[in-house]
């Protein structure tokens, strides 16, 4: 019997970052959609994971859903049969990185949430989605669902992440490491950087895709994931 899929989306991201995925798969597996909302630390965030899912899984997360699903293989390797990270990096948070974190954090406290979709598009897709309407009414509703506080607890979460690369070589499962060729956030040389690192890991780097992988380039991702899904 195909193993149960739990999706961990990213920062103020919900269920609907996978919705093409979800649509397209569902019909093979059961599908669920870990909840990242009501934590403080990826390692309590991943132990809610580990409590609501069943005994042996696989997993896929995107950007901040793969800080998770790494934390997930750190505490209970041995329930993961496969793994998927999209988008996302093993690195701790750089001091730079941090620092614009506390910088939007101090936006959402201030009442000023809505700015910061707009600090943040130019980053999150592809150059060639800019003008995209569509997609960034999607976006913008995640994280209008996600709302301010929770939001500042991911951000919190995801500054205060291990460095995860130490534990790389130790992941025995089949691992898929997928990035698109355009993310300005996690770039292709951070993807290949992981992929190297675990010895049973595939990576697929998405034409025509920033951040937003499975929502800027739903059908190559889709592939990309049955692929892994029906891997021995």
């Amino acid at each position: 019997m195909a193993e149960t899929l739990v999706l961990i989306p990213g920062l103020a991201c919900t269920s609907r970052l996978f919705e093409p995925q979800v649509a397209a798969l569902g019909s093979e597996r059961t599908i669920l959609v870990a909840d990242h909302t009501r934590d403080d630390s990826i390692p309590a965030i991943a132990a809610r994971l580990l409590r609501e899912a069943p005994e042996r899984f696989a997993v896929a997360g995107l950007s901040m859903g793969g800080y998770i699903a790494l934390e997930v293989m750190r505490q209970a390797p041995e329930r993961v049969a496969r793994l998927a990270l999209l988008d996302t990096s093993a690195r701790p948070d750089s001091v730079e990185a941090s620092q614009d974190r506390e910088r939007l954090i101090a936006l959402a406290q201030a009442g000023r949430f809505e700015d910061i979709h707009s600090r943040l598009w130019p980053r999150l897709v592809h150059s060639d989605r800019q003008a995209d309407q569509d997609l960034q009414e999607v976006v913008i509703g995640m994280m209008r669902e996600t709302g301010a506080e929770a939001y500042i607890r991911q951000q919190r979460a995801i500054m205060a992440r291990a460095d995860s690369r130490p534990n790389l070589p130790g992941i025995e499962v089949p691992t898929l490491v997928l990035v698109g060729e355009g993310d300005a956030i996690m770039p292709p040389e951070i993807a290949r950087e992981m992929a190297e690192m675990i010895e049973w890991a595939s990576l697929v780097v998405v034409p025509e895709s920033g951040h937003l992988s499975t929502l800027e380039q739903p059908e190559r991702v889709t592939r990309a994931l049955r692929l892994w899904l029906n891997k021995d």
